[in-house]
């Protein structure tokens, strides 16, 4: 599980056309509830934060945003069994079509914040069928989104260990996209790039170095593909590129390459944080794990990334905590 959603997700941070809600970022203005919690998620004052949404909820309970708030903070909380009520109330609630599909995807971010491959799929799926019945009115969007739920899906499959469903879902990633009618060069470049990075990653982690190293190339080459067709999208692209060669390093046992790699990356990213600690772990110097892993607990997002960094960081500051 990996960094932010953002508008070109890669084999590891994905864009959201129909965004997951996040507390305080309901369609139109902010309520007075949202105004109240937002800055206190932003403090992480998470049990604070709840104490509102569940204050709202006893007035409107069938609130799709404050359900979706709720379990949002309690995932947070690492408490997604309770989390995840909520979610389907906001399911069972939604106005529309669209509002439901946006909020099964928050009930696939909620199994993945338990490492829960399976079960993220099959809601990360029902997503994917909404964008299936908007290809004739959104053709340009419909096959992108497809691609994207299956994608989404393959990144919390990796990164909870299941290297064959997210072998599967990346390759299947790819082909909803290459649908798209009429698709840029660019975009056809960037579905390549994201297989190539996923495929390199899955190689490190099976073990395979060559196959690895093959698959790195491979998205080299699709990079500079995207370069050439759009550099715009290449500037948005290339800081995944060290990323993926630090991924494939650490996995590798090259922790000296691994750290190179990831310092080279975008090193606000939570996800790239926790690589970061990993990687000063393996090279003996805690402090700088210790200042990782605390940076990357502070997500408040409701993704992959804070899906896996957030337990994953609770887990091991509390590890660190107990060495001398």
């Amino acid at each position: 599980m990996l960094p932010a959603l953002s508008r070109l997700f890669l084999a590891g941070t994905m864009a959201l056309g129909a965004a997951i809600a996040q507390p305080g970022r309901g369609p139109g203005p902010q309520t007075e509830w949202q105004r109240r919690a937002q800055p206190l998620l932003r403090e992480g004052k998470l049990e604070e934060a709840l104490v509102i949404y569940r204050e709202e909820l006893k007035t409107s309970p069938d609130s799709l945003q404050a359900n979706i708030s709720a379990g949002t903070v309690l995932d947070l909380m690492g408490k997604a069994a309770e989390a995840r009520p909520y979610f389907q109330k906001a399911i069972d609630v939604a106005p529309d079509a669209r509002a439901k599909a946006n909020a099964q995807r928050a009930m696939a971010m909620s199994f993945a914040f338990d490492g829960d491959c399976r079960n993220t799929v099959k809601y990360e799926q029902m997503v994917s069928g909404y964008w299936k019945t908007r290809e004739s009115a959104e053709p340009g969007n419909a096959f992108y989104q497809q691609g994207e739920m299956a994608n989404e899906a393959a990144r919390v499959c990796i990164e909870s260990g299941d290297f064959d469903a997210a072998e599967k879902w990346y390759r299947a990633g790819r082909e909803a996209g290459l649908k798209e009618p009429g698709i840029a060069a660019g975009r056809k470049a960037l579905w390549e790039f994201r297989t190539e990075h996923a495929l390199a990653r899955l190689a490190a982690r099976r073990g395979n170095k060559a196959a690895a190293a093959r698959h790195v190339a491979a998205a080299k080459a699709a990079l500079e593909r995207i370069e050439a067709a759009d550099p715009n999208l290449y500037r948005q692209q290339s800081p995944f590129f060290p990323y993926l060669t630090g991924y494939v390093a650490y996995y590798s046992g090259d922790y000296h390459a691994a750290l190179a790699g990831f310092q080279k990356a975008n090193t606000n990213d939570p996800f790239i944080q926790c690589l970061l600690g990993m990687t000063y772990e393996k090279l003996g110097d805690k402090d700088k794990a210790l200042e990782e892993y605390r940076k990357a607990a502070t997500v408040t997002s409701h993704n992959p990334v804070a899906a896996f960094a957030k337990p994953f960081t609770r887990k091991k500051l509390a590890q660190l905590a107990a060495r001398p």
